[in-house]
């Protein structure tokens, strides 16, 4: 049985990693200035990465294209994952590092 301890330090062994991929991470607060959420944000090649954390138990991730206009409520989105904190970002650590492949053949007209 893993305790509350060890998947604090799982999760932050994770968080750490996100943070070398080049994930960028802010707050949201509530009107109160209460922490809602922490929110991580990396761009890069086509598409965009967001992972929110709200809580050990709730947490999602999303991959979407670049051109997304709001990463908060986007409207196409290419994967989703939501559950626990170590199995979702477990599984946005799994998705290939680069662009969706084929897009930029076809970006480019081949």
């Amino acid at each position: 049985m893993t305790s509350s301890a060890d998947t604090q330090r799982d999760s932050d062994a994770r968080l750490r990693e996100l943070m070398a991929r080049g994930f960028q991470f802010m707050q949201s607060t509530d009107s109160r200035g209460e922490l809602r959420a922490l929110v991580g944000v990396r761009g890069h090649d086509n598409v965009i990465d967001v992972v929110r954390l709200e809580s050990e138990d709730h947490v999602t991730a999303t991959r979407m294209p670049s051109y997304e206009e709001n990463v908060f409520e986007p409207s196409t989105t290419w994967w989703h994952s939501s559950g626990q904190v170590c199995d979702v970002i477990d599984r946005l650590l799994e998705l290939p590092d680069d662009h969706t492949p084929g897009s930029l053949l076809v970006a480019a007209g081949l």
